[in-house]
C-alpha cells in the first residue's frame, strides 16, 4: 500500500500576491483594459478568472467580461467527440477582435490550453490571445507557454500539483502530491 506525500508550496497569501502580479502585469501589457475579455477554463480557471476581473474592476474601476470555457468537447483525448459542443456560457458570446486572456490553474503537458485555443477560436477570430496561469509545473508535450504566471513550480511527472480554491474547496492552497 502506498503512502501519499503532501506538501504545501503556496499558502492564500502566496496566491494572493501571484493573482495580483498577474493582474498588473495583464493591465500593463494590454495598456489597460480595453477590449478585454477573460475566459477561465472550467472549473479553477472560471474561479481565477472572476478574481482578476474584481482586481480589475478595484484598480481600473470598470467591469470586464469574464466568460467560462468548457473545453472537455475540444479535447483530444476525449472519446465522446460526437458529443454536443459546449463551449461558453453567456450565450455564446463571441471574442471576434477582442483581446482574451485564457485563464486556468495549472499548466502541464500543454493539452488543455490547445483545446481552450480551438474553442475560443470557434467564439470568434480574437485580436490577439494571451495566457494566464496561476501555476506552470513544466512537462510540457506541446510547444505552449504561459503569459502570466503566479509561480513557477517544476515537478516531475510522478508529482501532482493540487490546487485548492476557497470557492470550492474552501481554502487557498497549492500542494504537490507525490506517491511514496
Amino acid at each position: 500500500m502506498q503512502k501519499l506525500s503532501k506538501v504545501e508550496v503556496v499558502n492564500g497569501v502566496a496566491m494572493e500576491r501571484a493573482l495580483i502580479r498577474i493582474t498588473y502585469e495583464i493591465i500593463e501589457k494590454n495598456k489597460g483594459i480595453e477590449n478585454l475579455v477573460l475566459t477561465g477554463i472550467k472549473t479553477r480557471g472560471v474561479y481565477l478568472a472572476h478574481r482578476i476581473a474584481d482586481r480589475i474592476k478595484r484598480l481600473e474601476g470598470e467591469t470586464i467580461e469574464v466568460l467560462e470555457l468548457d473545453v472537455s468537447y475540444y479535447r483530444d483525448d476525449n472519446e465522446g467527440r460526437n458529443a454536443e459542443k459546449q463551449t461558453v456560457s453567456a450565450d455564446n458570446k463571441t471574442i471576434k477582435g477582442r483581446k482574451v486572456v485564457i485563464v486556468d490553474d495549472v499548466l502541464f503537458t500543454g493539452r488543455t490550453i490547445r483545446a481552450a485555443l480551438d474553442a475560443v477560436i470557434d467564439l470568434g477570430r480574437p485580436d490577439k490571445i494571451y495566457l494566464a496561469v496561476l501555476i506552470d509545473r513544466g512537462n510540457r508535450e506541446l510547444p505552449i507557454r504561459a503569459d502570466f504566471v503566479g509561480k513557477n513550480i517544476p515537478t516531475s511527472r510522478e508529482e501532482a500539483i493540487q490546487v485548492s480554491l476557497k470557492e470550492i474547496d474552501e481554502t487557498d492552497q497549492v500542494n504537490i502530491l507525490k506517491n511514496i
